[in-house]
């Protein structure tokens, strides 16, 4: 979400089957034992949506969309930590937690790869957050004056949010996640926001794009955590997402999936990572070349010109250039265009099954999405709302496609920042496939620390000693980045 913030869909799910336990052993290739901290979160009972509600829903997410790009061994390596995310509202969004202040305080937070900034709202703001469910357990709103550690930064911050927005000022705080922690990371202090910004339980947004992107133009927690030497072994953070979409029995929050900074979880996909290098001269999202669809078996005709598309946790569906939205339903017999609240979108009979399959890159491999996914939303007896819906994009430098969690819950997915910015995914194992719909217990917030702090300044990470081939790579890519900024801000 550049100047502008989604709250859609962030991934990652609680790996809260029976079996798992609170803290995990890591292996690491010096044979040493490491705990991975998993952080968790809450469950409410979610009522059915009505046709007239989806309408507005649906609505919803095409403008808000529209705006936020339309604008200017089996475990982890040691360098890891894990956060423990909770699905919202049947796969409409996706949560973690993390902690601020001092003294240290848990907030649930979008984790969002569309966007960079990272902010908070007050607990002011926070009275404006629909949950009128008496199950619903509130999150304190961030109060700076309570934190000893806060450090204003005399700046204001605004974000461009579908028909409204949010508003505050930006600083600097101790932020927790994962076990890492950051000392003076720039955040927003949001005290103004519109109704529809967030959903109980959530207080906050953190996004993981490049810096350039950022509204704050400020280096993001990941990163400054990534630029530290020896605290990472690889630069990367993973996915794994589940669904409850069109489950009726399914909670307002179910466990959701995991999000793994500096490792992958090897037992949550099988194969290798197809990993598909970043576009030159495209980081700022994390993008990727669309190069073939194919629907109903059918190959979509796309036209010449690169189709840049990013991949955004931080978003629900998929959206795409209409023209290419209209061939995909041709290619569905009985598909009509939406009217009304529904303009963008299409239906099309519950009889029959979608098959979609994406192709990114130089890749070989087509990735399929489930037809659970596409279906969207049983409009009536025989009629759906399908996942892809049309994104006119008025700028000419962002991404023509905006690749959400409808296909994301069907990969393992990577975001690799180094040795070349790249995105990755990878087929689910059983194991995670096995996960969707299982409901459980879903975590608590908890603060654990594995000692590993940097410090931020001017909103960068700097090293106090030593160095590394990893930040070597890193630091090539900040200059770059810097150096966009810089460019940008002129």
């Amino acid at each position: 979400m550049h100047p502008t913030c989604p709250l859609i869909g962030i991934l990652l799910l609680s790996l809260s089957l029976r079996g798992y336990a609170n803290a995990a052993a890591v292996h690491t290739p010096d044979g040493a034992i490491r705990k991975l901290h998993e952080l968790t979160l809450s469950a409410r009972v979610r009522a059915p949506r009505t046709i007239a509600q989806w309408g507005a829903w649906a609505s919803f997410q095409r403008h808000r969309l529209s705006i936020k790009y339309g604008s200017k061994d089996r475990l982890m390596k040691r360098g890891s930590g894990m956060n423990l995310l909770t699905n919202q509202n049947a796969d409409s969004s996706y949560f973690g937690s993390l902690v601020v202040g001092t003294p240290p305080v848990s907030y649930n937070v979008i984790l969002d790869t569309g966007s960079s900034d990272f902010w908070l709202a007050t607990t002011e703001a926070l009275n404006h957050v629909d949950g009128n469910d008496p199950d619903d357990r509130f999150l304190p709103g961030y109060n700076p004056e309570a934190s000893s550690s806060y450090v204003p930064l005399n700046r204001k911050f605004s974000i461009t949010y579908g028909s409204g927005g949010a508003a505050g000022v930006l600083g600097k705080e101790i932020v927790q996640m994962a076990g890492f922690t950051v000392q003076d990371q720039v955040m927003a202090v949001v005290s103004n926001m519109t109704e529809d910004m967030l959903s109980v339980p959530v207080s906050g947004l953190l996004g993981l794009g490049f810096p350039s992107i950022a509204t704050s133009r400020e280096i993001p927690f990941w990163l400054n955590v990534a630029a530290q030497p020896g605290v990472l072994d690889d630069a990367i953070m993973a996915f794994h997402l589940t669904r409850y979409l069109n489950d009726f029995d399914a909670r307002n929050a179910e466990p959701g999936g995991s999000f793994i900074f500096g490792g992958v979880n090897s037992s949550l996909f099988s194969g290798e990572i197809d990993f598909q290098d970043i576009p030159g001269g495209r980081v700022g999202y994390w993008i990727q070349t669309l190069t073939s669809i194919f629907c109903q078996g059918t190959p979509l005709q796309l036209p010449l010109v690169p189709q840049y598309a990013a991949i955004d946790t931080g978003t629900t569906l998929v959206g795409g250039p209409p023209t290419i939205i209209q061939q995909l339903y041709q290619s569905i017999p009985g598909s009509e265009r939406g009217i009304g609240d529904y303009d963008g979108y299409y239906t099309y009979p519950c009889a029959t099954t979608v098959s979609i399959s994406l192709t990114f890159g130089n890749s070989s491999i087509s990735w399929p999405i489930s037809p659970d996914d596409f279906k969207l939303a049983q409009l009536s007896s025989d009629t759906c709302l399908g996942a892809f819906f049309e994104f006119p994009t008025t700028n000419p430098n962002g991404p023509s496609w905006i690749i959400g969690d409808t296909f994301l819950k069907n990969v393992y997915s990577v975001f690799r920042a180094a040795p070349k910015p790249a995105v990755g995914f990878a087929q689910l194992s059983d194991l995670a496939k096995d996960m969707n719909g299982r409901g459980g217990a879903l975590p608590t917030p908890t603060y654990m620390d594995n000692g590993a702090t940097v410090t931020a300044q001017d909103g960068l990470a700097r090293p106090t000693s030593g160095g590394s081939p990893l930040y070597a790579q890193l630091l090539t890519l900040f200059s770059a980045l810097i150096s966009a900024i810089w460019l940008a801000a002129s």
